[in-house]
């Protein structure tokens, strides 16, 4: 797919590198693609380098070694030209206190050098409207709260259309209602030809509203590609409901599963990865039954994102790099 401007990865890098003061490598030769049209996933756990890797995107800070690219040119010596089509949320809004949300809107747009000052007042009108913050527009924004706050960092965010929305933890600090909406208004944005970067230490979110993803540990990119064909990568659980829980983890154990975890009637594990012939559940199933173990269900559950991100990184998912 082609964005409006026929330009097929809105963000490229090619072995990108930052290497701070110290000798701390914090991305270690990064090449990304983000597709035109995508609504892309950014993961990693903690220190894995993803805000840096959105800084020097950004412009904001040089890069050690490599290159990047937005919309097809080079930053950050192109900013000038690209960023006014870029809408960004980066590590929480930067708002004035004793502004309200409607003037920090318009101190926001009156900035951007493009923007024509005449329709300011109706930009800055539909953004509110868009987010959800109409009611609350003449509340000064020390008042806010977190959840407020990153409502209208989104905001300025859409002063203007964008072709490349990149969000660091849209959702942060948002009820479930609040998490709906944003996740819809995102759908909605990329309906209308917006490509979508974000990072997100929700996986649930990832899974619910992004086309691609990509993962980052230490630095590194380990994957990337649409998300779908990430979780099937991977194998999904073992689970067995039935009435004798205890004996049916005793005989799974026996057999190799691992993992087994009793929850009430449901017993579930991993399968057995060891034997150099993959173990057919069927005969787990079998063997239950022998057992004298009476099962009401059996099967694989789907593997998620998270099964794929802790079969990738070997880690839990707690994201702040």
């Amino acid at each position: 797919m082609l964005d409006v401007l026929g330009v097929r990865d809105v963000i490229e890098t090619r072995g990108l590198t930052k290497r701070y003061r110290g000798g701390q490598l914090a991305v270690d030769r990064l090449d990304l693609s983000v597709p035109a049209g995508s609504v892309f996933g950014f993961l990693g756990p903690n220190g894995s380098g993803k805000t840096t890797t959105i800084r020097m995107l950004m412009g904001l800070i040089e890069p050690t070694a490599g290159s990047a690219s937005l919309l097809g040119r080079p930053m950050p010596r192109a900013a000038r030209a690209v960023l006014p089509q870029v809408g960004a949320l980066i590590e929480g809004p930067a708002l004035y206190g004793y502004l309200s949300g409607r003037e920090n809107l318009v101190r926001y747009d009156s900035a951007d050098p493009t923007a024509d000052p005449r329709t300011r007042r109706a930009r800055v009108t539909e953004a509110l409207d868009r987010v959800g913050l109409t009611a609350a527009a003449g509340k000064k924004a020390k008042a806010y709260s977190l959840g407020m706050k990153q409502r209208l960092g989104l905001a300025s965010a859409l002063l203007r259309p964008r072709r490349l929305l990149v969000l660091d933890e849209p959702t942060n600090g948002l009820d479930p209602q609040g998490m709906r909406e944003i996740r819809t208004l995102i759908r909605e944005l990329a309906a209308d030809g917006t490509t979508v970067f974000l990072s997100s230490h929700l996986l649930d979110e990832i899974e619910q509203v992004c086309t691609h993803a990509a993962v980052m540990a230490q630095g590194r990119l380990i994957t990337q590609g649409p998300v779908a064909e990430l979780a099937a990568g991977t194998r999904g659980r073992l689970a067995v409901t039935t009435p004798d829980p205890g004996e049916a983890a005793r005989v799974l154990k026996e057999l190799g599963v691992t993992d087994v975890v009793v929850a009430e009637d449901r017993v579930s594990g991993e399968l057995p990865t060891g034997g150099a012939e993959p173990v057919d559940p069927a005969d787990l199933n079998a063997a239950l039954v022998r057992a004298g173990v009476r099962v009401r269900a059996f099967g694989q559950e789907r593997a998620s994102l998270e099964d794929a991100f802790v079969a990738l990184t070997g880690e839990g998912f707690d994201v702040a790099g």
